[in-house]
């Protein structure tokens, strides 16, 4: 026990899914805690005056004044698309011909792809971001250049090399063969590297031939705990397009489906544009979502029914995603925020809970990593993020009428105002495996 770190503040998270359970039986809010931390593993956990004296002398961290949290998890983003963040003005398809594949053909550079990818996690981190499911591009070695960077972070993360054999320009092609045979290299090298973890990744149904598809089903079969990540009824042209292509589908999932890729470790992200059949399949399948709300907007793509997702007569497992570059913010704080105005958009409503919920032990059930990560239960990885509510001066001005932090309301009054107001500037420290990863200068 020499090696323990002890972290006292107050404490905010989820033991369960606030859609379907009382905030009474969701929401743990400990407002003066202590939690104990061991070789970067949650050893204990619960008030401080209950464990002080157990832990006397050991050294002791005190964030007085601010909120400790689970780190975000990010269930979509691109990495080579940080650098064409707020590209104006097109829908899905025509934005990625003007604007993704030229900026997707410089990380056919190692070198450069290591740039790009260590200002990413150092943007990720910086907003309180602690693991995401990412895309790379075609080249394998822009996959090489993610996993290196997150490997000496000893970040949680999950990427894969984007498959994509058509309908894409010459210099972004791959072929199925070489998308299989590269795929599966990347697999053996990296996937459980570390904390690393591997999505098999077809970029979505219209760049990929039905014998790449099946090529990406024959490689889940292979190696059965990696993920499958792709897009899903993001657009209307996009959905007409794959109706043209795959005409003896039934709808757009059902394109995944007979290729044997909707399953249990499947997330599609967007998913907008469903069928009732389509949300029937995915819950019975137990595949997730990743709610990208920023983009969807930015893209004029349309509005998430995660009402519909979340019913509690087909439960979906979804999380929030950033998105980038289409997103329009790194910060989930953000993202929360324009999906409560989603929700308001269509008369639904998101509480505070619910959208920090979906930030934290939603993503992490989304990707079932819910044993690793997502919460404070002893025994789980101890990535955890330092919030100050009071990060701007209108944020303290809103929370002046706020007078305590001791009940359930006020907490749940106060993260309202951070997901509405907050972003970067909110995150005080990001902490990996109990190391600090970030803070705020």
């Amino acid at each position: 026990m020499t090696n323990l770190k002890l972290f006292r503040s107050s404490f905010l998270d989820f033991i369960a899914d606030p859609f379907y359970e009382s905030e009474e039986n969701s929401v743990r809010y400990i407002p003066d805690g202590l939690l104990v931390v061991e070789a970067g593993i949650i050893k204990d956990f619960d008030y401080y005056n209950t464990l002080k004296d157990k832990y006397q002398g050991f050294p002791l961290t005190h964030h007085p004044d601010l909120l400790i949290m689970p780190g975000f998890i990010d269930t979509h983003i691109h990495f080579p698309q940080t650098e064409m963040i707020a590209s104006y003005g097109k829908q899905l398809l025509d934005w990625l011909n003007q604007y993704t594949f030229p900026t997707e053909r410089k990380f056919s550079s190692r070198e450069y792809a290591q740039k790009i990818a260590a200002f990413f996690l150092d943007e990720l981190l910086k907003n309180g971001t602690t693991t995401a499911l990412v895309f790379a591009t075609v080249f394998p070695q822009s996959v090489e250049a993610f996993f290196e960077e997150a490997y000496q972070r000893n970040l949680r993360m999950i990427s894969g090399k984007v498959m994509m054999d058509r309908h894409a320009p010459d210099y972004l092609k791959d072929t199925p063969e070489t998308s299989y045979q590269e795929t599966k290299q990347l697999i053996q090298t990296w996937h459980k590297k570390g904390r690393l973890l591997y999505a098999i990744t077809p970029r979505f149904a219209i760049t990929s031939s039905p014998e790449q598809l099946k090529l990406a089903a024959k490689l889940l079969t292979e190696f059965p705990d990696v993920y499958l990540q792709t897009h899903l009824s993001e657009n209307l042209k996009e959905i007409e397009f794959v109706a043209e292509l795959f005409p003896e589908a039934q709808h757009y999932l059902g394109v995944y489906d007979q290729a044997g890729l909707v399953g249990d470790r499947s997330i599609f992200a967007h998913s907008i544009h469903l069928s009732d059949d389509e949300f029937k399949r995915l819950s019975q399948a137990k595949s997730a979502i990743a709610f990208c709300p920023t983009s969807n907007l930015f893209l004029g793509s349309g509005l998430f029914k995660l009402h519909q997702a979340k019913s509690k007569i087909h439960p979906i497992n979804v999380g929030l995603g950033s998105d980038i570059g289409a997103g329009t913010s790194f910060s989930l704080l953000q993202t929360a925020k324009v999906a409560y105005k989603v929700a308001q958009l269509q008369s639904q409503t998101l509480s505070a809970f619910q959208a920090l919920f979906l930030a934290t032990l939603g993503g992490s059930k989304a990707l079932k990593l819910d044993h690793k990560i997502g919460n404070f239960e002893i025994g789980k990885e101890a990535d955890f993020i330092v919030i100050n509510c009071n990060a701007t001066p209108l944020m303290r001005l809103k929370n002046q009428q706020i007078l305590s932090n001791q009940t359930r309301l006020e907490i749940a009054e106060k993260v309202f105002t951070l997901i509405i107001l907050g972003d970067d500037r909110a995150i005080q420290a990001t902490y990996i495996m109990g190391e600090m990863a970030y803070t705020k200068k």
